[in-house]
């Protein structure tokens, strides 16, 4: 089953349930797809893309976490903390840090990286193996750096 399709029955599922933080955010979630077939004139979306607004979900609700808690609404963040949950059990596994040294290195000797001005190089080559992977740009990016530093 297509992860689009999985998110359709579970939307179906938690209405006759009654789940209100699952039922919100799977009706987002539909939404954002919905324009993604709109925009792109398509009948269905691969799981990869599917997984590409997953993602795009995610980090707007860990950043408005972030401004909810300077802003001490602890009750807005509990909110989106509840839809950040939901939308990462629809994520694949994070990629393991070790999996992700181990491709930095590898394209740092392949390419022959030297210093900060092949981060860009190397950053490119790294996310494109871990394409459709759940891996954060910005532990790679950290890794990168310290490897080139």
């Amino acid at each position: 089953m297509s992860l689009q399709l999985k998110i359709n029955t579970d939307l179906k599922e938690a209405m006759k349930a009654k789940q209100e933080p699952l039922l919100s955010t799977l009706r987002l979630l539909k939404a954002d797809i919905q324009y993604e077939l709109t925009k792109n004139g398509a009948q269905e979306l691969s799981d990869e893309q599917v997984i590409v607004l997953i993602k795009r979900s995610y980090v707007k609700r860990t950043d408005a976490i972030q401004m909810y808690e300077k802003a001490n609404r602890n009750d807005l963040a509990d909110k989106e903390k509840g839809e950040a949950e939901v939308l990462k059990s629809y994520l694949p596994p994070d990629v393991p840090e070790d999996q992700i040294v181990a491709a930095v290195e590898k394209f740092v000797i392949e390419l022959g990286a030297s210093g900060p001005k092949d981060i860009g190089k190397v950053m490119g080559k790294v996310m494109a193996e871990f394409k459709g992977a759940n891996i954060d740009g910005s532990k790679v990016s950290a890794i990168v750096k310290s490897k080139l530093s």
